[in-house]
């Protein structure tokens, strides 16, 4: 049984609602803004740890509903993480305007099967996390501090 909770330390909660802000202000209009969480994949007993966030460049075609990593940015934050030893636990995004609740696209959309999807609502103030199992997204508790 996969771990059901997610430990996130206080910078990396704060880098990722401060890149939410950011998409909310952006010049263009609310956007939706992503990236990679980097740490520790939990096991049966233990949490998944987030230490570190990479920002990635969201290149979707309609930024404000949805999002899409940058390809070439993921790899290298990718390749940058197992390089430090560290692993990739999942990915961010924000909701700018709705609730931090996966939408139909971010259903259709999720491809890493046992990783982590958080996402991020500035105007409602939350921060929640699942894991995608391949046909649905399971809630995570989610730990700061």
């Amino acid at each position: 049984m996969p771990s059901t909770r997610l430990s996130l330390t206080t910078t990396a909660s704060d880098a990722i609602r401060s890149h939410a802000r950011e998409g909310v202000h952006h010049d263009d209009g609310p956007r939706e803004v992503c990236g990679v969480l980097i740490g520790e994949r939990g096991e049966e007993t233990s949490p998944h740890t987030v230490t570190g966030v990479r920002r990635v460049a969201n290149v979707a075609a309609d930024p404000r509903t949805s999002y899409e990593l940058d390809p070439e940015a993921t790899l290298e934050a990718v390749e940058s993480a197992e390089a430090a030893g560290d692993d990739v636990v999942g990915f961010y995004h924000s909701h700018p305007e709705s609730p931090a609740h996966p939408s139909e696209t971010d259903r259709r959309e999720a491809t890493w099967e046992g990783y982590v999807y958080l996402i991020v609502s500035p105007a409602f103030d939350e921060l929640r996390a699942w894991r995608w199992t391949g046909e649905r997204f399971d809630p995570l508790d989610v730990e700061i501090g």
